[in-house]
């Protein structure tokens, strides 16, 4: 099956969501973060962004079977203390659509955004389309002024069809930052500017010596066990340091081989969420790469808005694979032997 219409309107989606967060990074000001009950940072543009992905999608497929498993809610915009940072939320949104010439002629009201908002409250599951969206993937990241990605996947009767990462601070040559990578089902992997330039077909490195691979680990240590990456890079004898940069960037950049292993392994008791990683798969997977969790189970995005997990994700090619899962088990079993 082909998902020409949703992958257009998927790019778009992305883009223009992209552009409303450069624009609020490049003015990010103390205001525009507030804190979440889990005390993580949510800004004007993570909302902006899900609402823009949300109204795209909708005004370009049949809205009717809409169905979208995102990251935010409305909830704190509806409090008396949200009204103000609504009012820039929708000034954002109601600019940004406008900016693209094919959207903006009927400008959103506030209930308009909010509803756009909380479309994302879709639980996802195994039958049915349903879109799954991270509207910024490394909030922190983007609070630096770092690596952050809109990532937007599109699953299909459970598995992931297409997958779209915006990451507007990733480097597309040595004369231009920003990067869309995209995927669709058994369709490669492709890159191209943000703004539209012709598109490259992009490949997973072919290095089979993990001596000579390096690998992507989280920015934050509170995102990934830092002293388990380590050993296991030990145990396959790299001998470069990791590379840690925030959001699914990293599926990106190996995507095109800038490095060779990506590993993840969250703290006891984090369940990863379905939107932190199912764009970066398929991008990963289009371009030949492989993406499993810490046993070699394929990843499962059927279940909801989790990912059942066994310890952690770890991604590479197809030729280093059984070094590392090997080196991940060995490590696992140290670790715990330990405690």
């Amino acid at each position: 099956m082909s998902y020409g219409k949703e992958l257009a309107a998927a790019k778009n989606a992305a883009s223009l969501a992209a552009r409303l967060c450069q624009k609020v990074q490049k003015a990010l000001l103390q205001a525009d973060v507030q804190s979440k009950s889990d005390k993580s940072p949510v800004t004007v543009a993570d909302y902006g962004s899900q609402a823009v992905v949300s109204v795209v999608l909708q005004k370009e497929l049949d809205s009717a079977s809409f169905s979208l498993v995102a990251e935010e809610d409305s909830g704190d915009l509806r409090k008396e203390e949200g009204k103000e940072t609504l009012q820039r939320i929708m000034k954002l949104v109601n600019e940004t659509l406008a900016s693209d010439g094919t959207y903006g002629n009927a400008p959103l009201s506030e209930e308009d955004v909010l509803a756009a908002i909380d479309s994302g409250r879709s639980e996802g599951g195994p039958s049915g389309q349903h879109w799954v969206l991270d509207p910024i993937d490394g909030t922190k990241g983007f609070l630096r002024g770092d690596q952050y990605a809109v990532a937007l996947g599109l699953l299909d009767e459970g598995k992931v069809v297409l997958g779209v990462l915006a990451c507007p601070n990733l480097p597309l040559s040595e004369e231009k930052v920003g990067c869309l990578f995209y995927a669709q089902v058994s369709g490669g992997t492709y890159m191209q500017s943000l703004d539209g330039s012709t598109p490259t077909k992009v490949h997973v490195t072919d290095l089979d010596n993990p001596e000579e691979a390096s690998f992507f680990e989280s920015f934050e240590a509170t995102h990934s066990l830092h002293d388990l990456s380590s050993l296991i890079a030990k145990k396959l004898g790299v001998k470069a340091p990791p590379v840690r940069i925030d959001s699914q960037a990293k599926y990106g950049a190996l995507s095109r081989g800038d490095g060779a292993i990506y590993l993840r392994f969250p703290h006891k008791g984090y369940r990863e969420k379905i939107w932190d990683h199912a764009a970066g798969y398929l991008v990963v997977a289009e371009a030949g790469g492989v993406v499993s969790d810490a046993a070699g189970n394929p990843l499962d995005f059927s279940k909801g808005r989790y990912l059942d997990l066994h310890e952690g994700i770890i991604v590479t090619n197809q030729k280093l694979m059984p070094a590392l899962l090997k080196a991940v088990k060995e490590s696992l079993n140290e670790k715990a032997s330990s405690l």
